[in-house]
């Protein structure tokens, strides 16, 4: 019986031992890459300053001579993320753009920083650059309605100051006498008319003289001179021309003894004591500018000093070739220190409210699109395509594609930029995992940087 037992126990003893055999070289193969996958799988190598150039070794960038870095195996990374429980959130999809991950060591790298959205009031300032203008509704021309000769200027400088009715210049005009001599005779013949006993004709005598004196009334004769030829009882040779308002002679166009006639303007007079202004803004700025709003103007002739003042009108259109919006602004001018010809730093200040914003910085403007990089922690960055409005302060207002406290690039976004796009396109490579690279510069070949 023990000789029958201990075949049929050493037979099991090999059966198990054998299992345990099978079982075991199963597991290996099972878990263990073929040496074929091991060597398929190959590492690209990028330059960190120039993305787009790839490379299948390690060596130097042609370009700027920076040593080539491992692109990062997205899947380890994107395993990592999802492990330390902050993976990257997919957001909207960008075209031509993907979410990256970067180690704190290529963040310092690049100087990478970041800013937070948020809501806050917002100011924005917007500038001109204007010249000083006479107000032209204050502009006063000085003419002879009858035909003549300047016998005598009583003003004979450009830039003198002058007061409302401050005689300027005498003027001799054949005509004048001649109406003169006619306003005299209906005075005496009104005095003679009156003592007749017929009322029609004692009458006649009031509407000669009446007729007469309206003549040079019409010719600016003030009273005061029509008093004194009525005192002289004699035409008067030289009558005088009054200033008719108070201000600076800016404009003088005649001299003693010369010709005049009713189409020339003699002088003209500007009352200062207000100012124009005419500056010209952006295009962009155009929405911000309205009738009535309060501006500051500065000049470097005075510095440390301002004036206050508003927008009288804007013009009703934009200049074709620069693109500005001329406006009008009026300003007390005290003191007559704001000379016309002088350039003028105009400020307006326009409260936009509370909105959202991003830093400025943190925008990458295409033209055609808006894209801000967000950090979603623990070193991954996704594109967002936004659109935003004004600019004030060194920042943006947000219209769509950001919330209050997200976290966007500020600084290195156009390196970040350059990885999301190096990815995008590595995403769509073939399966063979071939991809084109970039023509290395002139003189140099697609291995160049190679350890010696």
């Amino acid at each position: 019986m023990r000789a029958l037992r201990s075949p049929w126990i050493w037979l099991l003893s090999l059966v198990l031992i054998l299992g345990i055999g099978l079982y075991i070289g199963h597991s290996m193969r099972a878990g263990a890459p073929s040496a074929g996958a091991a060597s398929a799988k190959k590492i690209m190598y990028h330059c960190p300053m120039h993305p787009n150039y790839i490379s299948d070794h390690p060596g130097d960038c042609p370009i700027c001579g920076m040593s080539l870095v491992p692109i990062e195996d997205e899947k380890a990374t994107g395993q990592h993320a999802a492990t330390s429980g902050n993976a990257a959130q997919p957001g909207p999809a960008v075209e031509g753009q993907a979410t990256i991950y970067l180690d704190p060591e290529k963040q310092q790298l690049i100087g990478l920083r970041t800013e937070q959205v948020r809501r806050e009031p917002l100011d924005k300032t917007v500038r001109a650059v204007g010249q000083v203008t006479a107000d032209e509704t204050r502009v006063s021309r000085v003419f002879s309605k009858v035909s003549g000769w300047v016998d005598k200027l009583y003003v004979n400088s450009t830039g003198a100051k002058v007061k409302k009715g401050q005689p300027l210049l005498a003027i001799y005009s054949p005509e004048l006498v001649s109406t003169q001599e006619e306003y005299l005779l209906a005075l005496r013949a009104r005095k003679t008319l009156k003592e007749s006993s017929f009322a029609e004709v004692a009458g006649s005598g009031d509407s000669l003289v009446e007729a007469t004196r309206r003549r040079l009334e019409l010719w600016d004769i003030p009273a005061s001179e029509i008093r004194r030829i009525e005192k002289a009882g004699r035409p008067i040779k030289n009558l005088a021309l009054y200033a008719p308002a108070s201000g600076y002679v800016m404009e003088k166009t005649v001299l003693e003894g010369q010709r005049i006639d009713p189409s020339a303007s003699l002088m003209t007079i500007s009352d200062l004591r207000e100012v124009w202004v005419q500056p010209e803004f952006y295009e962009q700025d155009a929405s911000l500018v309205r009738v009535g709003d309060h501006a500051t103007l500065t000049v470097s002739t005075y510095p440390g000093r301002s004036w206050s003042g508003t927008i009288d009108y804007i013009y009703p259109s934009v200049d074709s070739q620069t693109r500005t919006l001329r406006a009008r602004l009026r300003f007390p001018n005290p003191g007559m220190v704001l000379r016309p010809g002088a350039y003028a730093n105009i400020e307006i200040v326009k409260h936009l409210g509370e909105r959202l914003t991003v830093s400025e910085d943190s925008v990458l403007d295409s033209g055609t699109r808006q894209i801000v990089f967000l950090s979603k922690g623990d070193g991954h960055f996704e594109p967002r395509q936004v659109t935003v409005g004004d600019r004030a302060g060194g920042r943006r207002v947000v219209l769509s594609g950001l919330r209050a406290g997200d976290v966007a690039v500020s600084s290195g976004n156009f390196l970040v930029d350059s990885e999301s796009r190096l990815k995008s396109a590595m995403q769509g490579m073939s399966p063979s995992g071939k991809t084109k690279q970039p023509a290395p510069p002139a003189g140099t070949s697609s291995h160049a940087g190679h350890g010696s």
